[in-house]
């Protein structure tokens, strides 16, 4: 069993070696029942994949590894504090606890825009860089029909 210091430095760990290794400064630790169950590091621009953050990579290592979406009861450890992306999928994943290390400032002051996305989620979607619109269509709900219909899906 490992202390919350201990874990954070496991992610710190990762986060320095995977800059060495053509990754971002960033990684992660999910921790449960007092063992890793999954571990990763920040490879956006290592695998061409924005959504590669190291909470994200750790987390999905974690569900494979326990072979459940759900990560109930377990706590991510990162090396600096989420970016919205992060917490929303802790979110879903359920899991406990973030504990974090550096935050979105030192994230800021060393060229990432975590701050911006922080604030900017704070605003209204009107002044965002991206344009959020819906368009009703009759056809909308037509996936949600066949979910509910569908006797033999997985609530999450």
């Amino acid at each position: 069993m490992g202390t919350d210091a201990e874990w954070l430095l496991r992610a710190i760990d990762l986060a320095t070696a995977n800059v060495a290794d053509g990754g971002g400064p960033f990684g992660a630790v999910v921790a449960a029942g007092g063992a890793v169950v999954g571990a990763g590091a920040n490879r956006v621009t290592a695998s061409l994949d924005p959504t590669a953050h190291g909470e994200i990579v750790a987390m999905r290592n974690a569900c494979l590894r326990t072979r459940d979406f759900s990560l109930a009861g377990a706590t991510l450890y990162t090396s600096c504090e989420p970016c919205p992306m992060c917490l929303s999928a802790a979110l879903w994943a359920r899991v406990d606890r973030v504990v974090y290390a550096a935050d979105r400032h030192d994230a800021a002051a060393a060229g990432f825009d975590d701050a911006a996305f922080h604030g900017l989620l704070r605003t209204d979607d009107s002044g965002w860089p991206l344009v959020v619109e819906h368009l009703s269509v009759p056809e909308a709900s037509r996936p949600f029909d066949a979910w509910r219909a569908n006797e033999a899906r997985i609530p999450y």
